[in-house]
């Protein structure tokens, strides 16, 4: 007989999203157990751009600034460049600011992004070190890297699962109420329960839209060989080998994508036809240390037709798979781990009834489609560009060739890299446990972010004081937020709290500026910082009504009728 383990979620895969949901089920109380086959958390750098919202979640979490310290040096720049080859011309720059300089930046700059945390350029890997970190010092959170799901099925009341060692071993059973697959693009969850993805498996560009090799490599002098002021990101734009550049620890690591050419296959690559590869882009030979290679896919536009079946979800790359121009691929799960994560907490603790779980496909899936669909515009904007055959030419051609281009992707990259209302633009409208209002919508689109009170998006940021965010006096689960100099009467909604069994936090912000934001006295925020509802000229809705709505009661019972 194998032994029974219980517990309460079953996660399955042990990346950004499932070590983000295993964070915040331990923050709320909820045993938890994640496996993932691989033997610790991620070698190879992969994601490399941490965006604003993220960073928002991390501070919520309490470990901002360790991931801050993380990756580059503090005061490395961060700016994204454009070469023909790294040690031959450079075309265009898009200069953007160090950590330090973010994080100062946050609090006395450009207020467009109205973000309690900057975006940081810091690799996978060492985000999800951390991330586990914490995790596994929260009661009742079990990481187990080394395991991989091999069997699930639905009961009644629970999900049957068995797990086991990858280097060999006894199997182990797993009862759990909940399974969630956060088990990336080859999902063992999405195969099993017969899910697949819609949209575009292929879009064939001259840059990332094929087959891509990816190289992690170390190269200290490729600081002295590269005769251009330092960056995060590296490109080249030539007709022979375009190819894109992470730096990863300031020091000399790299993360190299290359798109392969026709003829060029991963399958029988040496580490010495890759490094080749490699040089190419440089445009001069340099020593280069091998530390890992892989090949993926890129021009991918892919959402799962499904994110739920029963008492089994799935999340981030098992749902959604993007070309990573923009950065919204990890961004995106671990928005869906902050989504699922209080929704399964709040029914598993009996705060909300089981159907409250219907709204995270209704809420993440428009999403997914939303953020495919703004990577896409990226990737076609700089794949479908195709350099100028004079390029690389001396003379006059050459540089009227390299005018052109630098001006192109100067433009390109104000379009990909300035982008706040993508990454805090995202809204729930429609979605039955928001309790909606007629104002207008704020606008949607990649470049423009505007703060807005309106039901259903990120709830406005606004400095309370040199390093007080007011999103730092939110609760972990509800927040009524109380607006202007003279409080309104909060009693009745901490009494429907005290009767639901919620825990709200009440604030009071007397802030003008977050009044104005808010367009109300009263707001209430859900523990994801989503404004959920907010007073509006003659309120007829009592407290009670609120709260049963935005916790799932309300649309209980109009499925039961």
């Amino acid at each position: 007989m194998i032994p029974v383990e219980k517990t309460a979620v079953l996660i399955a895969g042990g990346g950004p999203c499932g070590l983000m949901l295993a964070n915040e089920l331990g923050r709320r109380g909820v045993p938890a157990i994640l496996v993932d086959q691989k033997p610790s958390t991620a070698y190879n750098p992969q994601a490399n751009a941490t965006q604003a919202r993220t960073m928002e979640h991390f501070r919520r979490h309490g470990f901002v600034e360790e991931v801050r310290a993380a990756g580059l040096p503090p005061d490395h720049p961060t700016d994204v460049a454009y070469f023909t080859r790294y040690a031959g011309h450079e075309l265009a720059r898009f200069p953007l600011p160090s950590s330090s300089d973010a994080k100062r930046m946050a609090r006395h700059g450009n207020r467009s992004w109205s973000a309690a945390e900057p975006a940081h350029r810091v690799s996978q890997k060492y985000v999800e070190a951390i991330m586990r970190r914490h995790a596994e010092a929260l009661p009742g959170i079990s990481i187990r890297y080394g395991w991989a799901l091999t069997g699930f099925r639905e009961t009644a009341t629970g999900i049957d699962a068995e797990i086991a060692p990858t280097a060999g071993g006894e199997p182990k059973k797993i009862a759990a109420l909940y399974l969630v697959g956060a088990d990336g693009p080859r999902s063992f969850v999405r195969r099993e329960l017969g899910v697949t993805y819609e949209g575009e498996a292929q879009i064939d560009r001259d840059f990332f839209g094929g087959n891509m090799l990816a190289l992690y490599f170390r190269a200290p002098s490729f600081f002295e060989t590269c005769p251009h002021d330092r960056a995060w990101q590296y490109w080249t734009f030539n007709n022979e080998r375009r190819a894109v550049m992470g730096n990863v620890d300031g020091k000399g690591e790299f993360a190299f994508h290359t798109q392969l050419r026709p003829g060029e296959t991963a399958e029988g690559m040496t580490n010495a036809d890759a490094v080749a590869l490699f040089t190419q882009a440089m445009g001069k030979n340099i020593p280069v240390e091998v530390l890992s290679r892989d090949a993926w896919i890129a021009g991918r536009m892919l959402v799962a037709e499904r994110y739920q079946r029963g008492r089994v979800f799935m999340a981030g790359d098992a749902v959604h798979l993007f070309t990573p121009t923009g950065g919204m691929g990890y961004n995106t799960a671990i928005e869906d781990a902050v989504n699922l994560g209080w929704k399964l907490a709040s029914v598993i603790n009996g705060q909300s009834p089981a159907a409250l779980l219907d709204t995270y496909e209704s809420e993440r899936k428009p999403i997914g489609h939303r953020n495919t669909g703004f990577a896409r515009r990226f990737a076609d904007s700089i794949g479908l560009y195709r350099p100028s055959p004079a390029i690389e030419a001396e003379g006059a051609a050459g540089d009227a060739a390299r005018r052109r281009a630098g001006a192109y992707l100067n433009a390109h990259a104000r379009a990909e890299f300035d982008i706040p209302g993508f990454t805090l633009g995202a809204r729930y409208d429609g979605s039955p446990i928001i309790v909606a209002d007629e104002s207008p919508l704020p606008p949607d689109a990649p470049v423009a972010y505007a703060p807005s009170g309106k039901p259903g998006g990120r709830a406005p940021h606004v400095w309370l004081d040199e390093n007080t965010s007011l999103f730092d006096t939110f609760g972990f689960e509800w927040t009524l937020l109380r607006l202007g100099a003279d409080p309104a009467a909060s009693a009745p909604f901490e009494q429907a709290a005290r009767d639901t069994g919620l825990k709200l936090k009440v604030v009071d912000c007397p802030d003008p500026e977050a009044y104005d934001l808010y367009e109300t006295d009263l707001a209430l925020i859900r523990p994801d910082q989503i404004v959920a509802w907010r007073r509006r000229g003659r309120e007829v809705a009592s407290p009670a009504d609120i709260l049963a709505q935005a916790t799932g009661h309300r649309l209980a019972t109009r499925q039961a009728a």
